[in-house]
């Protein structure tokens, strides 16, 4: 029997990503449904379990995901409406007056923007992970990142601009 058709290899090596994919739900959906998406990603692994790379599997599953949130997006019509607290300073004022500024900068962008940026900036995806997760070259995912930051900078209000947690660092 093939290692990826028993559970022991998706529990051991697919599944330990749970959590990661629930966190990317809770940052882009509603609560209420974040669990039955993240369900979604892993019932769609293990029904192309044999299509993972296994060199990969983190940024396929966020490429899943941003399909699955994409199809939930298009039922639902709702988008990104709030940001981690890391991405945000102490003072509870400022980081709502954050908060409300940075969401208002990434309702502006194209929906693509929007994930290259939050995969980057909430995910940590660089590099081969970003590329993975996107479907494109490791050359193109650069691209993509350094045109949505341009973007995002574009429409950003000036005294953001330098501030924001999306710079180019």
């Amino acid at each position: 029997m093939h290692q990826r058709a028993d559970g022991a290899w998706f529990t051991s090596e697919v599944a330990t990503h749970l959590d990661a994919i629930f966190r990317y739900f809770l940052r882009r959906a509603a609560r209420h449904d974040a669990d039955d998406l993240t369900a979604e990603v892993f019932a769609t692994a293990w029904r192309r379990r044999e299509d993972i790379p296994v060199e990969a599997i983190l940024p396929w599953l966020y490429r899943t995901a941003g399909y699955v949130l994409a199809n939930h997006r298009r039922r639902m019509q709702s988008i990104p409406s709030s940001l981690p607290d890391a991405a945000l300073d102490d003072d509870h004022a400022q980081r709502i007056a954050d908060v409300d500024e940075i969401t208002r900068a990434l309702t502006l962008l194209s929906e693509r923007d929007r994930e290259i940026l939050l995969l980057h900036a909430w995910e940590g995806l660089d590099g081969n992970e970003l590329a993975n997760a996107l479907g494109i070259s490791r050359s193109g995912a650069q691209a993509a990142l350094s045109r949505a930051r341009s973007r995002l900078r574009a429409v950003w209000e000036p005294s953001m601009q330098d501030d924001g947690p999306f710079r180019h660092t």
